[in-house]
């Protein structure tokens, strides 16, 4: 049972990086340091955003909107640390 409460410790930590990965790259795309139109760049660009659209899109229809501020990955991140101190703490001590 520790085995797959491991598992689900790291592909939350995995979803962790690949939420820093897509803030950033938006933030650049934003600033136009690097261009869509770069077939890479559309490419990684594609993948975050079908990784990372269906968990945000619920968020951002609970979240009030605050003039173009997206506040969904900072309610994701506090989603995956409360579930991952909720492992750590309440049930992978308990798990024989």
């Amino acid at each position: 049972m520790r085995a797959v409460l491991d598992i689900i410790l790291l592909i939350l930590q995995l979803y962790y990086w690949v939420m820093i990965a897509m803030i950033v790259m938006s933030w650049l795309i934003s600033f136009n340091v690097i261009n869509t139109r770069n077939q890479f760049v559309a490419s990684v660009w594609r993948i975050l955003n079908q990784l990372t659209e269906p968990v945000l899109a619920p968020l951002r229809r609970i979240l009030p909107k605050f003039s173009g501020l997206d506040l969904s990955p900072i309610a994701l991140f506090l989603i995956i640390f409360f579930i991952e101190r909720i492992i750590a703490y309440y049930i992978y001590p308990y798990v024989f």
